[in-house]
């Protein structure tokens, strides 16, 4: 099995609402997000690829315009923008433009991943 993965950065506010008010996530903060999407095949294509990095330009496209600088629970609708949320819910957008899409890899902090992986 061939994979490849491409990192991408963003920084977002978000609030899990429900949590207990003396838990720090209950309240308005942000991070600088890490995104990291693996690719997977078990055969390469005619270039000697998985997939040409540069094909997941449209991936940057929207994380910068979608994610970028904003408030995460106001774009999703959603009071628990959780990074294992956003690992699943990149992994749905990509999954429908590269059938290669085998994990999405969400990091709030230096020391915190969350994994969404079918």
């Amino acid at each position: 099995m061939f994979r490849i993965t491409k990192e991408f950065h963003f920084s977002a506010s978000h609030q899990l609402i429900g949590l207990s008010a003396d838990h720090p996530c209950a309240r308005l903060h942000g991070h600088n997000y890490i995104v990291e999407v693996e690719l997977s095949s078990t055969k390469l294509d005619p270039n000697g690829f998985v997939l040409d990095y540069r094909e997941l330009a449209p991936l940057k496209r929207w994380i910068d315009d979608q994610l970028d600088h904003r408030h995460l629970n106001e774009v999703f609708d959603h009071d628990m923008v959780t990074s294992e949320y956003l690992a699943k819910l990149i992994f749905d957008w990509a999954k429908q433009r590269w059938h290669q899409i085998s994990a999405v890899r969400v990091s709030e902090t230096p020391k915190t991943w969350a994994e969404y992986r079918p």
